[in-house]
């Protein structure tokens, strides 16, 4: 996490305004990662004191006890009324250790427009020496009043490859190259696929789906799969094999599932996901809808089919 999160440039705009003196009295860290949010704010916060997490100080930063870095909220809570007073309060306070003290509030995006508001003045003219890192996994639900007043610091999705090395450097395991294909560049979906114990069932079962060419295996494939907890999961995964078998149908490098189907029915295949997962919002019946999910792909085949031959 450490490497991926000192490549970006979110990090390197923090560790610029450092080096020259020019520290912003509040940061915003747009971090879509859920998982790693907080570890990322830690890294963060120790560039924001320049301070190696090694060291004497940079080991108290991260286990808490650096009276000058607070992190709100606590774990396993949200930000309350309660916390947001006593960061206010504590705010008037003069640093204890260093030159400045740091509040560091992890997933902002939860806190109610009530609370965002209350803080605001403070975040607008913090006291001397007084400075603000705040983590969003997303900015919307954010006030735009809040967003103006600091300095947004995005992380965007990393590439395939460096979610693979991620993975790779926590340990070889066999499921890390679909993780990085199926994580949408964000290595805590990665890491929950790989440690989760279910991506292999889905990956397992997505490729079978996607291999289903006759109706009459439909019924079994259908009954199969259709109690299968991760049932999200599994259509974004067929949708990628789809996605995949299209991309390398059009280069002419034909793969398993390629190799099954017409380019029109791929294409059709890739649309018709995005309704299965919409009807899947509304309870639908997961095996019927796998049924007819495959029915649909087969007949859009057989037709294109025909009119090829």
């Amino acid at each position: 996490m450490e490497q991926l999160i000192k490549s970006t440039a979110a990090y390197s705009v923090l560790t610029g305004d450092k080096s020259c003196n020019r520290l912003s009295h509040a940061y915003m860290l747009d971090f879509s990662d859920a998982k790693n949010l907080k570890d990322a704010l830690r890294i963060f916060a120790l560039a924001f004191f320049g301070l190696d997490k090694n060291s004497v100080d940079g080991k108290r930063l991260l286990n808490g006890s650096l009276p000058d870095c607070v992190f709100y909220p606590a774990e396993g809570k949200k930000l309350t009324a309660d916390a947001v007073n006593e960061i206010i309060n504590e705010s008037a306070m003069r640093p204890i250790e260093k030159p400045f003290k740091l509040f560091v509030v992890s997933s902002f995006e939860q806190a109610s427009p009530l609370l965002q508001n209350k803080l605001l003045k403070t975040l607008e003219e913090p006291p001397a020496g007084v400075h603000f890192l705040l983590g969003a996994t997303t900015l919307a639900p954010v006030l735009d009043t809040v967003k103006s007043r600091v300095k947004t610091l995005t992380v965007a999705p990393f590439s395939r490859e460096e979610i693979f090395a991620a993975l790779e450097r926590g340990g070889a395991n066999p499921l890390n190259t679909e993780a990085a294909k199926s994580c949408g560049g964000i290595l805590g979906e990665a890491q929950n696929m790989v440690g989760g114990g279910w991506f292999g069932e889905v990956i397992s079962a997505a490729r079978e789906i996607c291999t289903v060419t006759e109706v009459g295996d439909i019924g079994a494939v259908a009954v199969r799969h259709g109690d299968i907890k991760y049932k999200s999961e599994l259509l974004k995964r067929i949708q990628q094999n789809y996605f995949e078998a299209l991309c390398a149908k059009v280069n002419g490098e034909e793969n398993e599932i390629s190799a099954k189907w017409t380019e029109p029915a791929l294409i059709y295949a890739l649309e018709s996901a995005d309704k299965a997962g919409s009807d899947l919002k509304f309870n639908a019946f997961f095996q019927g809808l796998l049924y007819d999910y495959m029915l649909r792909v087969i007949e859009e085949n057989v037709k294109w089919l025909k009119l090829q031959a």
